[in-house]
């Protein structure tokens, strides 16, 4: 479920739609988890479907540490991809804002953590990082990861709309990782590793 001060909006026709903020969203509120209607589909569910609902499949699911396709709901699944993007996934199945985002601003992914099936060139953003690979995630998780650190501690200073939706247990590892007696996860926990070897050879 995407955070509730949200709203989907027509950027571009390049673009096409995206998530928005309606309302400021500090650095360290949890803007996406994955819920009980969220859908999973395996690749041979997938590869059953009739072509309409494959496409459908490609367009918005991400793939999870399975290699099963994950189709979100409701507008979570029009979050647009940036190499910069202000939030990021953890390891816990919900995503966090990696910095404030303000009223009028896209909440953004970096698709190279989502196991995509194939590499893509993505919008010129002026980075170094021009196409997006299956493997990204084996190549960035440290820079990821040291993202995600340096807000984690504000996961339970900030107000979090959707709090409801993280099991107690899970609220109690924020906690402890925030006191500092746990490790956070690592977010290449999230990496499939069923990505063919020749892309994970190349170079960029």
């Amino acid at each position: 479920m995407i955070h509730p001060d949200t709203e989907l909006r027509f950027i571009s026709n390049e673009i096409g739609y995206g998530v928005v903020a309606t309302k400021f969203i500090p650095a360290g509120t949890v803007t996406w988890v994955l819920d009980q209607l969220d859908r999973e589909f395996t690749p041979l569910e997938l590869q059953q479907m009739a072509p309409i609902y494959q496409n459908i499949l490609d367009t918005y699911t991400f793939r999870n540490n399975k290699g099963n396709y994950i189709l979100c709901w409701d507008n979570g699944r029009y979050v647009n991809h940036s190499f910069n993007s202000n939030c990021l996934t953890t390891a816990y199945d919900f995503e966090i804002a990696i910095r404030d985002i303000h009223p009028g601003e896209q909440l953004t992914d970096d698709y190279g953590y989502l196991n995509i099936p194939l590499p893509f060139r993505a919008a010129d953003e002026g980075t170094r990082r021009k196409i997006v690979y299956p493997d990204d995630l084996l190549k960035y998780y440290k820079v990821w990861d040291n993202k995600i650190k340096k807000v984690f501690g504000n996961i339970t200073k900030q107000q979090q709309p959707l709090r409801g939706l993280l099991p107690e247990e899970l609220w109690d590892k924020i906690e402890n990782i925030v006191a500092g007696r746990e490790e956070m996860d690592s977010i290449l926990n999230n990496f499939y590793y069923g990505v063919p070897i020749e892309i994970s050879e190349r170079t960029v």
